[in-house]
């Protein structure tokens, strides 16, 4: 049986709590559920994500949208009697944002983290697939990056990720929950919120090409990311879901595609990429000094994943980024 077919079995008759639904991963991640034939409820304060993605998924039977916030738990505690497994994709992102407000960034990432996780426990649901973040590995100098080689954490956002994952373990060994952590390396694809001071780089650049207006690059446009699109990291959710590999509970894991890009490589692939689908460019661009708290270079290892969960890439770079740009032209035609 293929890995494809394997999914959707296991997965078509159950039902999944995904918090943060209506941001860019959680939504797609609710989508992909839902093509499968899972029922999906997904719990979202709509504080960063977005109506217009709650809009696109209630074509589906199968899904139900509950406004609610992970740090309130008799907004979802009746839900966890109804659910077979949960994925928390809830966070505020961004670095930035977490150096600038550290304390609702806390709240949310890890008071909100530890909330629902023990919810979770007390309703005695067991599957529990978290978010985390490749910031974790701080100021680690390894290349690539390897689990349980971090370094320093360099941002309050960083550190209630690498608190996340020690709540993780923990309840996997007070508990017997089936907790897995995933580390997200530089996510990008359909549905990402060009928009705003903390918008990611790539629909940011994107966005900027197709309207007009200055790209402004943080540092030289030298530093390097291991850019990953959206459907390698639904691949790795999917199968956390359904993982019956004992040993690869507790753990967390690099969800990337083992391959490193500058930020000056990007720019030439979207231009490029828009250019031969018959689009033209219409930017400028300044580069900037180097933004707190981020890290020079980051290249992931997939080796433990891949060991522990059968992950490998469904996409490459230049895959993901033509499947999403023709998203993007598509929608605005």
């Amino acid at each position: 049986m293929d890995q494809a077919q394997l999914i959707s079995d296991r997965l078509k008759n159950k039902t999944i709590l995904v918090t943060g639904g209506a941001g860019f991963i959680g939504s797609n991640l609710t989508e992909a559920l839902l093509k499968i034939g899972a029922s999906v409820i997904v719990l979202d304060n709509l504080e960063t994500g977005l109506q217009s993605n709650i809009d696109r998924l209630s074509q589906y039977d199968k899904f139900r949208f509950v406004k609610g916030d992970i740090c309130n738990p008799e907004d979802y505690r009746e839900l966890l009697k109804e659910v077979d497994a949960i994925s928390n994709q809830a966070a505020l992102g961004s670095v930035p944002r977490s150096i600038e407000f550290p304390l609702n960034t806390h709240r949310v990432n890890a008071t909100g983290f530890l909330t629902i996780l023990h919810e979770a426990k007390t309703a005695n649901v067991k599957r529990f697939v978290y978010a985390s973040s490749s910031s974790v590995y701080g100021d680690s100098l390894a290349s690539p990056k390897h689990e349980g080689q971090e370094g320093n954490v360099l941002s309050p956002y960083a550190a209630t990720k690498q608190l996340n994952e020690e709540y993780g373990r923990v309840y996997h060994q007070l508990h017997g929950m089936q907790t897995i952590g995933l580390r997200y390396f530089n996510v990008f694809g359909p549905y990402q919120n060009p928009n705003g001071v903390y918008a990611a780089a790539i629909p940011k650049f994107l966005d900027k090409m197709l309207q007009g207006g200055e790209i402004v690059v943080n540092g030289d446009g030298e530093q390097s990311r291991d850019f990953t699109y959206v459907r390698n990291a639904i691949h790795a959710n999917l199968l956390s879901l359904i993982s019956e590999n004992e040993q690869a509970f507790g753990q967390v894991y690099n969800v990337a595609c083992g391959r490193s890009l500058t930020l000056n490589n990007v720019i030439n692939g979207l231009e490029e990429g828009l250019k031969s689908l018959g689009e033209t460019p219409r930017n400028t661009i300044t580069y900037g000094p180097p933004r707190k708290g981020d890290i020079k270079d980051s290249l992931a290892s997939t080796a433990k994943i891949e060991q522990y969960l059968d992950y490998k890439p469904v996409y490459t770079f230049e895959e993901g980024i033509q499947e999403y740009l023709l998203h993007i032209l598509q929608s605005k035609s």
